[in-house]
């Protein structure tokens, strides 16, 4: 089972590029603006942070009506762009991110700790 103490833990992996910052402007984790804020993401459609530039594979995502939950974050975060290749049926997009927790359980306490943040 996913533990998301341990999803926290790794998420220092992720700090260069995401934060995770509530709605207040409450900094849970501070980190980087290459990719957009982290906080409230499952649950959300994918690709639908209102002040983050996408890249065309993950607009090729949200178009096809995908919502992140855990098990979607958890494939992605394996390989982002084999997910969307997967997600969209196109085999000429990629991801953005190149970044991967190719730990399977990493990648799934790193989806149960985001699903914290609601």
């Amino acid at each position: 089972e996913a533990d998301a103490a341990e999803g926290e833990e790794n998420f220092k992996k992720c700090k260069s590029c995401h934060a995770i910052t509530a709605p207040d402007g409450t900094e849970i984790q501070k980190g980087g603006k290459t990719g957009p804020n982290l906080w409230g993401v499952v649950g959300k459609p994918v690709a639908s942070s209102p002040d983050f530039k996408y890249g065309d594979g993950i607009l090729a995502a949200q178009a096809k009506g995908v919502v992140w939950d855990e098990a979607q974050i958890t494939t992605y975060l394996a390989d982002p762009s084999a997910w969307i290749k997967a997600t969209t049926g196109d085999e000429s997009l990629k991801s953005k991110m190149t970044f991967k927790l190719t730990d399977e359980e990493d990648a799934a306490d790193m989806a149960a700790y985001l699903a914290t943040f609601k």
